[in-house]
């Protein structure tokens, strides 16, 4: 997700700069070179030697006659993104009023005057995030295109945001956008059919491959809504279902004014009338009548006859021929932009192989399946223009 990127980390006073040794580790265990600069507030919180030893490079602790700053974040310098995180209050004012008056503020300006990428990660205790002159100043600096993550209101504090939700967002600012302005839906994961109170159907589907999807549209500047059964994520709008009729609502209604959809979810294909009481155990046997659902990729079709679509179809039996001759006719059928097919045996696994197949062709993926949702992205952003 960040390959190949500079990080310039700008690591201010606040409590919260404890974090940085472990989010220098994360944003390079993601790919970036990372550069660390502080200002003297944060040296008494974090040693410039713990930073040292989280990015493997010398940290600017001082503006020199070497211009450091400009080494850093000039037009021509080193860094790809400035991350500032943690930014207090103070620093976030600072940058807002041009102020630059330590390290971390000296390349922000220069950052913002060069157009590089900027990032900020506020964290505060509360009472300072509602103070209307920082609101104020948060407002001032996201006009000049710089990102925000959001802090955790928690315990009257606005928390650092999580080492994740920063690194996606560093990401965001980071990558390419052909996805900026598109609201994509995605679904993803298992769906589950109650039988009874406490029975259920699903599959073995993880949602690894749909949240990969989700997250790379993200960072390539979409606005994503995920439909899963599955928590919050700092990378879309969640619309929370369980069963096969639930997604196919909630997706339907987020379908309304997208501009594609990415059917990755494995919804059941059947499902059952509920018993309002448990069923009790016994040594007899149990039918149970199984109803077909709706095909969700056909209900949006019909009610949106020109939205891109992606599908995903999984077989068992390792045979190519047969996931490439399904996946055509799911293509044909849903006027799908491309079929992702693949063997159900990568189901909840990291790794998977797949097969994007096209009406002019097929193409092969195997990989993370990280590296497979930034491939879909890419297809989809080469489809939507």
């Amino acid at each position: 997700m960040l390959d190949g990127v500079n990080v310039a980390l700008g690591v201010t006073g606040s409590i919260a700069a404890v974090k940085t040794v472990e989010l220098a580790h994360e944003l390079r265990r993601r790919g970036a070179e990372v550069r660390a600069v502080t200002t003297d507030a944060a040296e008494g919180i974090v040693h410039p030697w713990a930073l040292e030893f989280a990015t493997d490079e010398p940290v600017v602790t001082e503006i020199t006659g070497a211009v450091e700053h400009v080494e850093l974040c000039g037009r021509e310098g080193w860094a790809d993104v400035l991350l500032v995180a943690p930014a207090t209050a103070n620093t976030v004012g600072k940058i807002a009023a041009a102020v630059d008056d330590t390290p971390v503020t000296t390349c922000a300006t220069t950052a913002l005057g060069a157009d590089v990428p900027v990032v900020v990660a506020p964290a505060m205790h509360e009472p300072m995030y509602d103070h209307p002159g920082v609101l104020a100043a948060i407002d001032r600096v996201e006009s000049w295109g710089v990102e925000f993550v959001d802090p955790r209101i928690e315990e009257g504090k606005a928390k650092i945001a999580t080492a994740d939700a920063i690194a996606l967002a560093t990401a965001r600012a980071a990558t390419p956008d052909p996805l900026a302005g598109r609201r994509v839906v995605v679904t993803s994961g298992a769906t589950t059919e109650s039988i009874d109170p406490i029975r259920t159907l699903s599959n073995r589907a993880s949602g690894k491959t749909g949240r990969a999807v989700a997250r790379a549209c993200y960072v390539r500047g979409a606005d994503v809504t995920l439909v899963h059964d599955g928590a919050d994520v700092p990378y879309a709008a969640v619309e929370s279902v369980e069963s096969a009729a639930e997604m196919l609502e909630a997706t339907r209604d987020a379908a309304d004014g997208a501009d594609a959809l990415v059917s990755a979810a494995a919804i059941s294909d059947y499902t059952v009338e509920r018993r309002e009481s448990k069923i009790r155990s016994g040594a007899e046997s149990l039918t149970l009548e199984l109803e077909p659902t709706p095909k969700l990729v056909d209900a949006v079709r019909d009610e949106h006859p020109d939205l891109p679509i992606v599908g995903f179809k999984a077989e068992t039996g390792g045979d190519d021929d047969a996931i490439v001759s399904r996946a055509r006719e799911l293509l044909k059928r849903a006027g799908a932009a491309f079929v992702v097919g693949n063997d159900a045996s990568v189901m909840a696994e990291d790794r998977t192989r797949a097969l994007l197949v096209r009406a002019d062709g097929v193409t092969e993926y195997e990989g993370e399946k990280a590296g497979l949702g930034a491939r879909i992205a890419e297809e989809l952003a080469a489809e939507l223009d």
